[in-house]
């Protein structure tokens, strides 16, 4: 992934959850015929392809961590030639997902896909359990273009989860009840300018119950890079607005100061950092900070 500068964005609030989601796309909702079939036996085969091969040009499966809330989940990021149909095949060659283009869409194809799966909290899906579903090792992602050629890219999918970050507000810890409607409601409360801190993650998750549930005891890791999303609602007109900053930032760049335009926006933000693993795997966490005079 690139190294990609800050983005501010507006978008009306709807009531499902506002949290900015990763990689840098833009999620398309597009009607497809799609059978997840977890654990299914069907090995994959185009009928009557004999030529080589071509190779996604972006192709990433990896694993998400909200250490903050306490949940894992899947995601998948898929980009090349366009493409009609499109399959992950896990280790041991069982398919794990097909997509089919139909109608005129399948004339048009599709080249760029990302999903992620659902995300239930450790009380209804315990880490060393979703660990055991998705074994690690090769994973096949296959697909015919729309000219009839396959498409293949052999992807590592590893259990190797980055350290959370532990990221401090103006030198402030973050808060954990960002609730304000609950008791133990502790925003950390600032004064501008502002500025976004953590030390470097360098290990993967210590915790054998959480996160590092499926590599003990913690290893080095390598980072690929962190980002920063800081949320704040706007309401105007009877209607209610989030507005986001959100950058993405080289290993070795562990602070950010929030652009003062933004900051004028509202007086109360939430805020998520990121750590991106080089297998993409990556853990976040969640706080909330207040501007005061």
């Amino acid at each position: 992934m690139q190294h990609q500068t800050s983005v501010v964005s507006t978008r009306a609030h709807t009531g499902r959850d506002s949290r900015t989601r990763r990689t840098g796309i833009v999620l398309v909702r597009l009607v497809v015929v799609a059978t997840l079939s977890l654990g299914a036996n069907t090995p994959r085969s185009w009928a009557g392809q004999e030529e080589q091969e071509i190779p996604f040009a972006e192709a990433h499966l990896f694993f998400e961590l909200n250490d903050t809330d306490g949940d894992l989940g899947i995601h998948a990021l898929i980009d090349g030639d366009a493409w009609e149909n499109l399959e992950i095949e896990d280790l041991n060659e069982h398919r794990l997902l097909l997509v089919s283009v139909i109608g005129r869409l399948k004339d048009q194809g599709l080249t760029e896909v990302f999903f992620e799966s659902a995300e239930p909290p450790f009380e209804e899906l315990e880490p060393e359990v979703f660990f055991r579903r998705f074994p690690a090792g090769i994973y096949e992602i296959g697909g015919k273009t729309i000219d009839g050629r396959e498409l293949e890219s052999k992807v590592e999918l590893t259990h190797v989860m980055p350290a959370p970050p532990e990221p401090t507000v103006n030198g402030m810890p973050m808060a954990v009840q960002c609730d304000d409607g609950e008791p133990n409601y502790d925003a950390t409360e600032v004064s501008g300018p502002v500025t976004i801190a953590w030390l470097p993650v360098t290990l993967s998750h210590p915790n054998p119950n959480g996160g590092g549930a499926g590599v003990q005891p913690p290893i080095p890791v390598t980072i690929h890079n962190y980002e920063v999303v800081v949320e704040a609602e706007i309401e105007t007109n009877g209607a209610t607005f989030t507005s986001v900053f959100s950058i993405i930032l080289p290993p070795d760049v562990t602070s950010i100061t929030i652009p003062e335009a933004f900051l004028d926006l509202s007086n109360t933000f939430k805020y998520e950092v990121l750590a991106r693993e080089k297998s993409y795997n990556q853990t976040a966490v969640e706080s909330c900070f207040v501007l005061v005079d």
